[in-house]
């Protein structure tokens, strides 16, 4: 189903035109408009989700089968060295379009790009703790 006020649900639904590199009955995968390296593409479900908490199962089973078919392709044709697939939810962890899509970002040597995060060492009985707060 179509959100009428949803930028990625009319790309992916070809209301607005892209550089689409893949599209099936459920996914429009196309070019980043602005792309962190050559070759970043979106995988953007043609019904609406917010996130991933909102994705329906069936959806949701399909999305990594088709990102491995992407990434491959992108692999034969541009030589990618590495490649990070990327998928935020909410804004605090950086989502601004807020249908779910996860990016394909092919990373080459020296590309200048940091998609990373810092590490911390756990106090003493934390991931215990932690542990026990996801399995009580």
């Amino acid at each position: 189903m179509k959100k009428d006020d949803c930028i990625f649900c009319k790309l992916a639904n070809g209301d607005i035109p892209t550089n689409t590199v893949y599209e099936d009955d459920d996914f429009r995968v196309f070019l980043d408009a602005a792309p962190a390296t050559r070759g970043h593409c979106l995988i953007v479900p043609k019904d609406h989700f917010n996130d991933l908490e909102d994705l329906d199962d069936t959806t949701a089973a399909k999305v990594l089968p088709l990102a491995r078919k992407i990434m491959k392709m992108l692999k034969d044709k541009l030589g990618w060295e590495g490649f990070n697939l990327v998928q935020n939810n909410r804004e605090l962890a950086g989502q601004s379009v807020f249908h779910f899509h996860m990016h394909l970002i092919p990373r080459y040597k020296n590309d200048g790009q940091k998609i990373l995060w810092e590490m911390h060492e756990p106090k003493e009985g934390e991931l215990e703790g932690v542990l026990n707060d996801i399995l009580s």
